[in-house]
């Protein structure tokens, strides 16, 4: 006999709070990326591709198909942020090898450049943030235990 899947169960107030608290904490952090981004003429999204891009780099070649499912966007919005990156100097586009209808993206110098500053700033403010973050975070999902 198949199991029956059991309802949630039902939240409290301090449930919401909790996450309320946590999305206020993931909120915070986003605002201060959106204006640490623009300081540089970034935006978010911008920032975020050049993080893919990078953090791929033991991976392999980042297709824009692989850019648009990580950033979860679609191909053709993928195609737009890579060609603004590249009309910037950041990002440039090469022919893979095995197909040359496809292309990888690779940060330039002056994109390495960028992504290390803002990079540190951010890893910075999650220093900052992350204990609050976490505590949140363990909250809601029943890990962190206050001691009294």
């Amino acid at each position: 006999m198949p199991k029956r899947k059991s309802s949630p169960p039902k939240l409290r107030t301090a449930d919401y709070t909790k996450l309320a608290s946590f999305r206020y904490a993931l909120r915070r952090f986003l605002y201060f990326s959106e204006l640490t981004t623009a300081q540089v003429g970034l935006t978010g999204q911008q920032y975020q591709a050049m993080l893919v891009v990078r953090s791929w780099e033991e991976r392999g070649p980042v297709s824009i198909s692989d850019l648009a499912n990580e950033l979860l966007i679609k191909h053709n919005s993928a195609v737009g942020l890579a060609d603004r990156l590249v009309a910037q100097g950041l990002m440039a586009r090469e022919r893979i090898a095995e197909d040359r209808r496809k292309v990888r993206l690779l940060l330039t110098a002056k994109g390495d450049r960028v992504l290390d500053q803002l990079a540190s700033i951010h890893r910075l403010k999650l220093r900052q943030i992350g204990p609050e973050i976490s505590r949140v975070l363990g909250e809601l999902t029943g890990v962190w235990r206050q001691h009294s």
